[in-house]
C-alpha cells in the first residue's frame, strides 16, 4: 500500500512512473490545475493553504477531509494512490498523513508521521488539515500532537515526489 505525493510540476512524471489508481488533487481557487486523464479515479479538492480561516481565503472544511476520507477508503490499494497540491510540502503531505491515519487503527498516529518525517524532510503538513481529521477520526488529539512532535520540514519553497508505504 503505498501513497505517492508530489507538487503540480512532477504529476505527469508520476502518473507515467508510479502508475496510481486514484488521484488526489489539492488546489488553490483561481490557480493553475494538475490535468489528470479521465481514466483516473480522482477527487479534486479546492482551498487556501493556509492553517486557520482567514478573511478573504478559503480554508480546508470538515467536508473536504470528510470527503477525502471517503475517497481514501475506495482505493483498492493494488495501484499507489497519488496526492499532489501546487508545492508538495504542505496539503499534500497533510492529506497523505490523514489517508494513513483513516487506514490505520489508532494509535499509529506517531509512527506515521514519523514515516513522513523520514520520506520527506521538507514536508510541513498543513496543520489545519490535521486537525480536522484528528476530529472527524475521533483520534482525541493525537494526530495534531504528533505532527507537532516532527515540527516543521526544512526550509524549501518546492517539494519533490515522494513515496510513502503504508504496510
Amino acid at each position: 500500500m503505498t501513497l505517492i505525493v508530489c507538487p503540480l510540476h512532477e504529476v505527469a512524471a508520476a502518473l507515467k512512473i508510479w502508475r496510481p489508481s486514484h488521484v488526489i488533487s489539492l488546489g488553490s481557487p483561481g490557480a493553475e490545475q494538475a490535468v489528470i486523464p479521465a481514466d483516473f479515479e480522482r477527487l479534486a479538492l479546492i482551498f487556501h493553504d493556509i492553517a486557520a480561516p482567514r478573511p478573504g481565503l478559503q480554508a480546508a472544511s470538515a467536508d473536504d477531509v470528510a470527503r477525502l476520507i471517503a475517497f481514501s477508503r475506495q482505493w483498492r490499494r493494488d495501484q499507489p494512490l497519488l496526492i499532489q497540491c501546487w508545492a508538495g510540502v504542505s496539503r499534500s503531505p497533510a492529506a497523505a498523513y490523514v489517508v494513513a491515519c483513516a487506514l490505520s487503527a489508532p494509535g499509529q498516529e506517531g509512527r506515521l508521521a514519523d514515516k513522513l518525517r523520514a520520506a520527506a524532510p521538507f514536508a510541513t503538513p498543513n496543520p489545519r488539515l490535521v486537525a480536522l481529521a484528528d476530529d472527524l477520526l475521533s483520534r482525541n488529539g493525537a494526530m495534531v500532537d504528533a505532527i507537532a512532535r516532527i515540527g516543521r520540514g526544512a526550509e524549501t519553497s518546492l517539494g519533490s515526489t515522494f513515496p510513502l508505504a503504508l504496510a
